[in-house]
């Protein structure tokens, strides 16, 4: 792994389905979908916020539950039902003026490859498709909603210098 692309990361993008959740859809009875969410995934992402690190989340499906948890994370740049994701990209580049070598993506599956082949910290997940390991620059221990958001900021708050500051508030 290549800690010099970490040290020049201002924004983590996520994934949802598979990378921030578990993959699994559920539905109850009236038709409302809910999903599972680690709470040490969206740990790190407070993290990544305390040290002026942005996040951002890009996905294919558009639920409420998704806008709830960006919302009690702090991540306001929520793009959903994004059929081509390298298109929300381009919008989050412009808006925040960010070169694509300052931009981290986290996926799991093929409409993340449009992303992944295009940044500079392209992560799979544990469990990503193949075909995305292959171009990832790193592939997660932990499973996507299982921890691995949490051990991708760790990684990115190491390589920087912040885990100290991070800490600090522990001590």
């Amino acid at each position: 792994m290549n800690t010099e692309k970490l040290r020049n990361i201002k924004m983590v993008i996520f994934d949802v389905d598979g990378v921030l959740s578990d993959g699994k859809i559920i539905l109850d009875n009236n038709g409302v979908e809910t999903k599972n969410f680690d709470v040490h995934d969206g740990q790190g992402i407070v993290y990544l916020h305390r040290v002026g690190i942005k996040t951002a989340i890009i996905t294919g499906r558009d639920v409420k539950i998704v806008d709830i948890r960006a919302k009690e994370l702090g991540i306001t740049e929520v793009f959903q039902g994004a059929r081509f994701k390298n298109e929300a990209l381009d919008i989050i580049l412009k808006k925040h003026k960010l070169s694509k070598d300052e931009i981290c993506y986290m996926g799991d599956d093929f409409p993340d490859l449009l992303v992944m082949r295009h940044v500079g910290f392209a992560v799979a997940v544990k469990n990503a498709r193949p075909e995305l390991k292959k171009i990832a620059h790193y592939t997660t221990k932990a499973m996507g909603g299982r921890g691995a958001a949490r051990e991708v900021c760790e990684m990115i708050l190491k390589a920087q210098g912040h885990w100290k500051t991070i800490m600090a508030r522990y001590e």
